[in-house]
């Protein structure tokens, strides 16, 4: 990647590139981000998205209640053969079991959809259970869909 290219290209946005392991510790310090609602994890290995998964617990201020993350490796062929206790999935699955209050699932709301396209099976949803806005009304009222 030409990174120059890449930074002269961003508006509002900003590159960050490096090992995970050292921008897990500093990055909310440092770039005070937003509330985050979409995270790409585009890592490859287990033991880069277990590091990369431990920035969710940075607090609930730098998230949405619910987040979406998209898994690039947790499909995968009849040559990676990708189970729960491999790679992005088994970091995840072991995520899990580590935290009651942050949960990444299935977003089942894509998979029920008539059509599922392959990379619907890519997309997780970060509940933040003890988040102080989780139970925020955020659906359509029944008859005010026009609204």
């Amino acid at each position: 990647m030409d990174a120059t290219a890449a930074r002269a290209r961003l508006r509002r946005s900003k590159l960050v590139l490096g090992d995970i392991r050292h921008q897990q510790n500093e990055f909310f310090e440092k770039y005070n981000p937003c509330p985050i609602g979409a995270i790409a994890y585009d890592l490859d290995f287990y033991s880069s998205t277990a590091s990369a998964l431990k920035m969710l617990e940075a607090g609930e201020h730098y998230y949405l209640p619910r987040v979406f993350c998209y898994f690039d490796d947790t499909i995968g062929t009849e040559m990676e053969l990708y189970n729960d206790y491999t790679g992005e999935r088994l970091a995840i699955n072991e995520f899990n079991a580590a935290h009651n209050d942050i949960k990444l699932g299935s977003a089942y709301h894509l998979l029920a959809r008539r059509v599922v396209e392959p990379w619907y099976h890519k997309i997780w949803i970060c509940h933040f259970f003890k988040h102080n806005r989780y139970n925020d009304f955020v659906s359509v009222e029944l008859g005010s869909r026009d609204a």
